[in-house]
């Protein structure tokens, strides 16, 4: 089984609680056991992570950098504007997945229509709620 990361960031921890009109109403907990079941179907030994803090995140993209695993990713607020995020990426040689359970191109906010994470992404998937997730493991057992 090939190992996924499907790491998420700032706030991703309140799903469900934390405006579940844009967001929906799945909790984080249940995002995390459906992305292991999606993955296990798929051949994928998927791991699920959720962060507040920066730092942390790119831990983790290193420790996958370093590691050549796939990633699922969900920057959060981050991906408008975190340049070591941008750098992170940079360096990856497995695929990355850029995922957003709401398309922040959409969004009324400008800041939301960029992301630094989309030019290290081999596939960005927006818009498409929590079955985003989905999809994106999809790709990743697709191009493994």
């Amino acid at each position: 089984m090939s190992k996924v990361l499907v790491l998420n960031g700032p706030n991703l921890g309140r799903l469900g609680r934390r405006q579940p009109d844009i967001y929906g109403h799945t909790t984080h907990a249940e995002l995390a056991e459906l992305c292991r079941q999606w993955g296990a179907e798929l051949g994928l030994d998927v791991e699920v992570r959720q962060t507040n803090h920066e730092g942390e995140l790119l831990d983790w993209l290193n420790e996958a950098a370093d590691a050549a695993v796939p990633i699922v990713l969900n920057a959060a607020a981050w991906t408008h504007y975190s340049w070591a995020i941008f750098d992170a990426c940079a360096q990856l040689t497995a695929p990355l997945v850029e995922v957003h359970i709401s398309d922040p191109s959409q969004r009324p906010e400008e800041f939301r229509h960029t992301s630094v994470v989309t030019p290290h992404a081999a596939q960005v998937i927006a818009g498409q709620g929590i079955d985003g997730y989905r999809q994106a493991l999809e790709a990743l057992a697709a191009a493994d």
